[in-house]
């Protein structure tokens, strides 16, 4: 049975954490628990984690409301029936306008069912996602993590984690993907959680602007030894490399009143 995320489990999981690795229970201490951060699951969250691709989610939100415009509303059957031309209208990419029609248009089909995802696990899930055009692997994972509530997804490449990481393990360098995938293993089945914990950290803790420009959290790209965090998700700019991308320009601000890549907190 897939692990589902509450208010309740987010709850426990913060706590097993704590109790395995004294670095989370540092930042639990510090900041307290992060928020349940999440995202209404189906088309428009996807549409809005594909537009947050590579770019700010000040930017992301930007292009969301211009389609919106366009469009009348931003359903599948409104996107599928315009052209790339009209969506590129809308400021966005051809490439990004190609994505999101052709996602539109496998809905309309029925070659694709947003709802049915809920019914696969995590492997299952994810592999659906990826099989759609313009959709990686992290988008899937910020999907499954922020709008299915997911327990144990890790959004592989979101540079505010791997900076986040760095922080609080108090490492000299930026970890390689080999070292995260240990660290990262020995917090199942509550990655998602710590992913939480580590935004809330990042999000909660003041940095100059040079930082935060280097490092979003969120951001998609996959860190490499010569390349700065970019950081949501896109989660340099995080995004969303991947959970999102907040701005930083308010990076002393407390995460409780923010939220990384796009999410938002649950009441």
């Amino acid at each position: 049975m897939t692990l589902q995320l509450t208010t309740g489990t987010l709850a426990q999981g913060v706590a097993e954490l704590a109790r395995r690795d004294p670095h989370l229970a540092a930042v639990v201490a510090r900041h307290g628990a992060p928020p349940l951060w999440d995202r209404a699951p189906g088309f428009e969250t996807l549409v809005q984690i594909i537009l947050e691709q590579q770019v700010s989610l000040a930017s992301g939100r930007a292009a969301y409301a211009r389609l919106e415009k366009v469009a009348g509303a931003v359903s599948p059957g409104r996107i599928a029936a315009l052209e790339n031309a009209d969506l590129q209208s809308a400021g966005l990419t051809r490439q990004k306008a190609s994505y999101i029609r052709g996602l539109a248009q496998a809905i309309v089909a029925g070659e694709f069912d947003p709802d049915g995802l809920a019914d696969l696990d995590d492997e299952s899930a994810r592999a659906t996602l990826i099989k759609l055009r313009g959709v990686g692997a992290w988008t899937a994972d910020i999907y499954l993590l922020m709008a299915l509530g997911r327990a144990d997804i890790w959004p592989a490449g979101d540079l505010a984690l791997v900076a986040a990481i760095r922080e609080v393990k108090r490492m000299r360098s930026l970890p390689s993907a080999e070292r995260i995938g240990r660290i990262t293993s020995a917090w199942r089945p509550w990655r998602a959680v710590a992913a939480r914990v580590l935004w809330h950290h990042y999000l909660s803790t003041p940095r100059s602007r040079a930082t935060v420009t280097a490092a979003k959290p969120s951001s998609r790209r996959t860190p490499g030894p010569s390349r700065r965090p970019d950081l949501r998700g896109r989660p340099a700019a995080p995004r969303s490399t991947g959970p999102s991308r907040a701005r930083a320009a308010a990076a002393s601000s407390r995460s409780k009143a923010r939220t990384p890549r796009g999410g938002r907190t649950r009441a």
